[in-house]
């Protein structure tokens, strides 16, 4: 589309190595501690955001049927942000695709937002820099700051008393990584998860008495982490991963009432991950908020590991490898 009233961008969704659970702030969305990601090149989002100078509300679509409640609203409130930077008033048409299960713990909400935010950033005439279009993405969902960008990504949850904590948060590329990553994704579930993830970091944060413990951890495993990539040792990226996936689910799990998305399938695939790693295939597990497990590996070793889990656990799989970052469609306005 090439046109003076919208624009159409494309994001893939991002899966944290180290978690981003808890925020600080959840007006400016601000997390708790930093965290660290792989955006994929596999389920992108593909949104238009077109301009309606005469209508006096936002209409938002999703795979072509229009969208009630919560939806809705959190995007007509993310536009009210842009159209305020802008100085503008016109009201849009958000048309959005995605390729992957919506609110199935498979960072829908991460490709879906930073799609929108470039597509609206442009629509509305308001071109961006990365790391304020980052930013900017982050207000509609977190970890939406992340798959602005291809590759491993760092996101800064910046000084508390920072000048201005808004421009302290942001996402950009971890340059120095020299690890072949893939991450083969097991379909557990393709439903909603019975808990929101707004809802369960809420609820975590305000009740778990590990929490402080594992932020405490989370820091820890940022900085290793980044060493692991940057010295190309996969088995401790691997390790880290799954360590830092699993102490966020035990803590939600002593969350009052407890969160937990982990189901027996889910559990399945992670002991089925844990034999194959005990029978000499280098892989690791990593899970984000709902049933849904990530297998990390080699990139030379993803479609044998794939292989195995789908015998393993009768589950759909699909292979993920490093993906790009946030694009508009070839034609849009720039």
């Amino acid at each position: 589309m090439s046109t003076s009233e919208g624009a159409i961008a494309v994001a893939h969704p991002n899966i944290a190595l180290v978690k981003y659970w808890g925020k600080r702030d959840e007006h400016l969305v601000l997390p708790c501690a930093d965290s660290l990601s792989l955006t994929l090149d596999v389920f992108p989002t593909t949104t238009e955001v077109r301009l309606h100078p005469h209508a006096t509300r936002d209409y938002v679509t999703v795979d072509g049927v229009l969208a009630r409640g919560e939806t809705p609203r959190r995007i007509t409130a993310f536009l009210d942000l842009v159209r305020d930077r802008a100085g503008r008033t016109e009201r849009a048409l958000v048309a959005t695709r995605n390729t992957v299960p919506t609110g199935a713990g498979l960072a829908s909400s991460a490709s879906g937002f930073a799609a929108l935010a470039l597509a609206a950033s442009h629509a509305y005439d308001l071109p961006l820099e990365p790391a304020v279009l980052s930013r900017l993405a982050r207000r509609g969902s977190g970890s939406a700051a992340r798959s602005i960008f291809g590759g491993f990504v760092v996101w800064h949850a910046g000084a508390p008393d920072a000048p201005d904590p808004d421009l302290a948060s942001y996402a950009e590329p971890v340059t120095d990584a020299r690890v072949d990553l893939a991450m083969v994704v097991v379909l557990v579930e393709t439903g909603p998860k019975p808990v929101s993830s707004r809802e369960a970091m809420r609820r975590t944060v305000a009740t778990s008495p590990r929490f402080h413990d594992w932020l405490a951890a989370t820091r820890g495993d940022l900085q290793a982490m980044r060493a692991a990539l940057a010295g190309g040792d996969l088995a401790a990226v691997g390790a880290i991963a799954e360590s830092n996936a699993l102490g966020m689910h035990k803590t939600m799990e002593n969350a009052v009432p407890p969160v937990r998305y982990l189901t027996d399938a889910s559990r399945l695939v992670l002991d089925s991950v844990r034999r194959m790693r005990h029978a000499g295939t280098q892989a690791w597990a990593t899970m984000d908020a709902g049933p849904n497990v990530k297998v990390l590996c080699a990139g030379d070793d993803a479609e044998h590991v794939a292989y195995e889990l789908r015998e393993l656990s009768d589950r759909p799989t699909v292979v993920g490898r490093s993906g790009p970052g946030a694009t508009l469609r070839t034609g849009a306005r720039r």
